[in-house]
């Protein structure tokens, strides 16, 4: 086997491999997750941050007198929190807004991968099932034999 043709082959299974079905759905689910991820940040950042950074600095920023604008960006609050030991600033503000941007986002990807999953096991058992319940075959009828016979019995009765 020659130089080209194991460069032909390898690029054949390379094809084979890049264009499977499987591939090409997992780069969309990175593409689609990517721009989902930045949907749930801005909800993270827009909503909950301000949520959850009102309720920890009430009272704790005042306007000071003669100022024109007093407002505090939240999402800069809550990622400014830190302590400090032995002179190490620990900024634990900035985990704590990825770990809220983390639970959001398996939240929604698990009650929406749970209602997908369900409405496809339920599409499943509808295409599974049969439309109508099957009715009993009727009982065959008779033969010749058989309703002679009985013709005879029913004449032996009346004598």
């Amino acid at each position: 086997m020659g130089i080209k043709d194991k460069a032909g082959s390898l690029i054949e299974e390379f094809k084979s491999f890049a264009f499977k079905g499987n591939i090409v759905d997992m780069a969309i689910g990175m593409i689609i997750g990517g721009a989902f991820g930045k949907i749930v940040s801005a909800f993270v950042n827009s909503i909950v941050m301000p949520g959850i950074a009102a309720i920890m600095a009430t009272g704790v920023a005042e306007c000071p007198e003669g100022s024109v604008d007093c407002t505090v960006n939240s999402t800069d609050f809550i990622k400014a929190l830190s302590v400090q030991i032995n002179g190490v600033v620990i900024p634990y503000g900035q985990f704590l807004g990825q770990v809220i941007d983390f639970l959001i986002v398996a939240v929604v990807i698990f009650i929406v991968m749970k209602k997908f999953l369900g409405f496809m096991a339920n599409m499943r058992k509808k295409a599974e099932a049969p439309a109508a319940p099957a009715e009993p075959p009727a009982p065959p009828e008779p033969s010749n034999e058989e309703k002679l016979l009985a013709e005879i019995r029913d004449l032996l009765k009346k004598q």
